[in-house]
């Protein structure tokens, strides 16, 4: 886990990336907020990017990732001042899921293209065969059928993730399995989610999250405050996107105005 602090900072942004990826691909992202008043707190989660505590593209249970980001939470509170989360991908799976489970000291939360739905499946026969080899062998990896190309129209991120070490190409077994599961609780238990500001922002040509289950669970979640927000053109990771700016300027105005509402009461 890793902090960047900003001059005469306001709020706390808990940063939780993706599958396959790692803090290093948000390296624009963590800057402008930094530059624009926010300290960042963010790290790799379990099986991927610089963790070395267990293989890469595995994880025993998604458990895991929630209780990682409690602890980068906690670490946030050090600052003392307001702090939100931002999941992308999987990692909005993570941020959802940990609000469903745990009532964390959080102002709001933004999720970009949250991973409730893919657009596509393994086959039935494999699908099956997961369940199998969730049993007897859930370590055995494949490829996680993630490119670089389906995630952004951005060419100079897309070579530099050809070029990146970090960048994981194989998946578990138990992790695809664990995957599913959360996707499914995260409909299930859709009414035990805190209750606290939340702007969903999703790709609107995504190839990878299936955007119409996003809307739906979007319209069925139970928040006194909630903002939908689909952009267009763009692909599955908006904060890559040639569109970026506009993206981080409409998820920082969103973050402004949870502070200045806060403040009046």
């Amino acid at each position: 886990m890793w902090k960047w602090e900003a001059e005469q900072a306001k709020s706390v942004v808990v940063i939780v990336h993706g599958a396959a990826e790692h803090h290093g691909r948000y390296k624009w992202l963590i800057e402008m907020f930094r530059l624009h008043g926010f300290h960042v707190v963010m790290g790799d989660l379990p099986g991927q990017g610089t963790t070395t505590r267990r293989k890469r593209g595995h994880i025993g249970s998604f458990d895991e990732y929630i209780n990682e980001v409690a602890d980068w939470i906690k670490a946030a509170q050090a600052f003392q001042l307001p702090i939100f989360l931002l999941g992308h991908s999987m990692g909005g799976l993570v941020v959802i899921r940990a609000l469903q489970e745990k009532r964390l000291p959080v102002k709001g939360a933004i999720l970009s293209s949250p991973c409730l739905g893919l657009v596509t499946y393994p086959s039935k026969g494999l699908d099956l065969l997961s369940k199998v080899l969730n049993h007897i062998a859930p370590s055995m990896l494949f490829d996680s059928g993630l490119s670089v190309e389906a995630a952004t129209r951005n060419e100079e991120v897309r070579e530099m993730d050809k070029n990146d070490s970090l960048y994981v190409t194989k998946v578990s077994v138990r992790w695809y399995r664990e995957l599913v599961k959360a996707m499914q609780i995260a409909s299930r238990k859709i009414h035990k989610i805190s209750d606290i500001p939340l702007l969903l922002m999703q790709g609107g040509n995504d190839k990878i999250v299936d955007k119409v289950v996003v809307k739906e669970w979007f319209d069925k979640l139970p928040v006194s405050e909630k903002v939908y927000k689909e952009w267009n053109l763009l692909y599955h990771e908006i904060f890559n996107e040639p569109e970026r700016e506009a993206v981080f300027l409409y998820a920082k105005a969103f973050l402004e105005t949870q502070l200045q509402l806060q403040k009046t009461l």
